[in-house]
């Protein structure tokens, strides 16, 4: 008796419709109509004889076994999704599409600078690029929606390969006088827990800062509402406390047109490693080292300090 076989295009409609919780937004992130969408989910269910979704006018609720199906269909996906990097990657290395998830803390600051020099070396390369908090890039990497990620280290990863690119450095950011005459390097002791202004939950910047200071008060005492650097310059610059900012933010123009003042943070775990990430075992390899050799490179031109290892 024969049975019938998904296809990947159904998988992938279903996948999209558990990630979104909505059907329009589903629709939007396949790149068909929501009509589409909803057909081909319906067709599925149709002719496996079963429920996955149950559908409300404001509720969109996957049956266990429809959670069970989209267990799976991650890993299917991923694997059709290989074998297509098999192919390409046989033929001319880094031609062809990769995605890329970057974490906000590193996209706006970094990518100006070295998508130039990556687009002059790999002209036949197609990169496409998805801004995602550290958490997040490493599901999209993990379920195969993206090929590799832009992120920064230490952060719980699983199974995935790295390469460290350069190291980022810490700076304190203060409001102009405050405190005045400051010195070169800064403290961890020095910093007010009252005053300090940290990205919200979901950003590894906030977790390195903190466990660069060492001061276990700060994290029951930060205020953790910034829900980017951008929002945290500008919050520091009107006085209303202090805040801690990489140094490629600083090169990047962050702290242009404002008084802030910024000194580097004196500790032993000042700075946070940039490093290239993908799934272990990937096709694709050799091509992410290469990548990654480029992109330190165009690091190193644009005076980021390499990891002392490099």
């Amino acid at each position: 008796m024969s049975s019938y076989l998904p296809t990947l295009k159904q998988l992938q409609y279903l996948v999209a419709l558990k990630e979104q919780g909505h059907f329009g937004k589903a629709a939007d992130s396949c790149f068909v109509t929501q009509s589409t969408l909803s057909a081909g989910i319906r067709e599925l269910e149709s002719l496996i004889g079963v429920t996955l979704v149950e559908r409300t006018r404001r509720v969109v609720r996957f049956t266990a076994l429809g959670d069970r199906i989209v267990e799976k269909a991650h890993r299917v996906l991923r694997e059709a999704e290989e074998l297509a990097a098999i192919a390409e990657a046989s033929g001319k290395p880094l031609t062809g599409e990769l995605r890329m998830s970057v974490i906000p803390t590193i996209a706006p600051f970094l990518l100006p600078r070295l998508l130039p020099r990556l687009r002059a070396e790999r002209p036949e390369l197609k990169l496409y690029l998805r801004e995602e908090t550290s958490q997040a890039a490493i599901e999209s990497l993990r379920h195969g929606n993206v090929d590799c990620v832009l992120l920064a280290l230490p952060f719980p990863m699983g199974d995935m390969e790295s390469e460290i690119l350069f190291q980022d450095r810490l700076y304190v950011a203060f409001p102009k006088d405050e405190p005045s005459n400051p010195p070169e390097w800064i403290k961890p002791g020095m910093i007010d827990e009252s005053k300090l202004l940290l990205l919200e939950d979901g950003h590894c910047l906030k977790d390195h800062a903190l466990a660069a200071c060492n001061r276990p008060e700060l994290r029951a005492s930060a205020t953790m509402m910034g829900t980017s650097l951008h929002t945290l310059i500008q919050m520091v610059d009107n006085g209303l406390g202090v805040t801690m900012i990489p140094e490629m933010a600083i090169a990047g123009g962050i702290l242009e047109h404002t008084k802030i003042i910024a000194r580097p943070l004196e500790s032993e775990r000042s700075s946070r490693d940039i490093a290239l990430v993908w799934r272990r075992n990937s096709p694709r390899e050799k091509e992410f080292h290469m990548l990654a050799e480029i992109l330190r490179d165009a690091a190193a031109a644009q005076n980021c300090r390499l990891p002392e290892a490099a």
